[in-house]
């Protein structure tokens, strides 16, 4: 048999070619509209998908049902010794409880572990990426996942989004509640601690939340976390700058880039923009 399976779901929003590269096998996430359709979140148009929630019957999201999750994990219990699946935080999604769902009806609990990444969008596709290199190494499960937990002690993600209102509307917002009803025009930065949306700072303007941003990844390289994100909802200008500012602080090239899809879009609305980093030795 082969070694260690690693699986993650469309919310890490990685390069499909980086994915396959790196053996990562992921399971996609769903948009539900209001006819009933369910449409894989890589098969989403954004421009209609947005244009879409400023209407009154909004799409809707779903995790990978238990069934997909059963039909992967079989699949790869055929020809791997142990299979570790890293998702999104279960207090943001219910993607790791479809995932331990799956893994008990097939009797498997003792070769699939499932973790929580306690992060979401980058985050998650750091911490899956790092997880899957250490198997495409031959490192043992045990090794595995104590990798994948190392990156989510070590990982850190602010972004910047243009409105809370719709966090507040998907439920999300966790402790940024606090700052809903603001009468002050401002531009929120956002982290994810303990797998919640926790609130960083308000600033007045997109311009000074990117500054903030490039000041972050400063912050980020001079602790040694140098394997750095980035991302964007509908902003690819404004992440090609920061890109930009980011190559010359940390001196290298980003892991990887990519724009945020429905899923997770749904809850922040366009106009994202973030950047994460944890050190580069859990990607070697």
């Amino acid at each position: 048999m082969a070694g260690v399976a690693v699986v993650s779901d469309s919310n890490a929003y990685l390069p499909k070619q980086l994915a396959e590269a790196n053996g990562l096998v992921m399971l996609q996430q769903y948009v539900i509209y209001g006819d009933g359709r369910r449409v894989h979140e890589d098969e989403v148009d954004l421009d209609g998908f947005f244009e879409d929630m400023r209407s009154a019957e909004l799409p809707t999201t779903s995790h990978p049902t238990t069934d997909d999750f059963r039909e992967a994990y079989e699949q790869l219990l055929a020809t791997a010794e142990a299979i570790v699946s890293v998702h999104s935080s279960g207090q943001l999604s219910r993607t790791i409880d479809a995932a331990n769902e799956a893994a008990q009806q097939l009797d498997a609990t003792d070769r699939i572990t499932v973790i929580d990444s306690q992060s979401a969008g980058g985050g998650l596709g750091l911490i899956a990426l790092a997880a899957a290199r250490r198997a495409a190494a031959g490192e043992s499960r045990e090794k595995v996942i104590e990798t994948a937990e190392e990156a989510k002690a070590e990982l850190k993600m602010w972004f910047a989004i243009d409105t809370l209102e719709f966090l507040r509307r998907s439920g999300r917002i966790g402790a940024a509640s606090a700052w809903v009803g603001s009468t002050l025009r401002v531009k929120p930065i956002l982290t994810i601690e303990d797998g919640q949306m926790m609130p960083v700072e308000r600033v007045r303007s997109t311009e000074r939340a990117f500054e903030r941003l490039v000041d972050y990844a400063r912050q980020r390289h001079s602790s040694g976390a140098d394997a750095w994100v980035v991302q964007h909802v509908r902003s690819p200008e404004l992440a090609e700058r920061l890109i930009e500012q980011a190559r010359d602080v940390f001196e290298t090239e980003p892991v990887f880039v990519s724009e945020i899809g429905a899923v997770v879009g749904a809850h922040t609305g366009p106009g994202v923009i973030g950047l994460g980093a944890l050190p580069a030795r859990l990607l070697t």
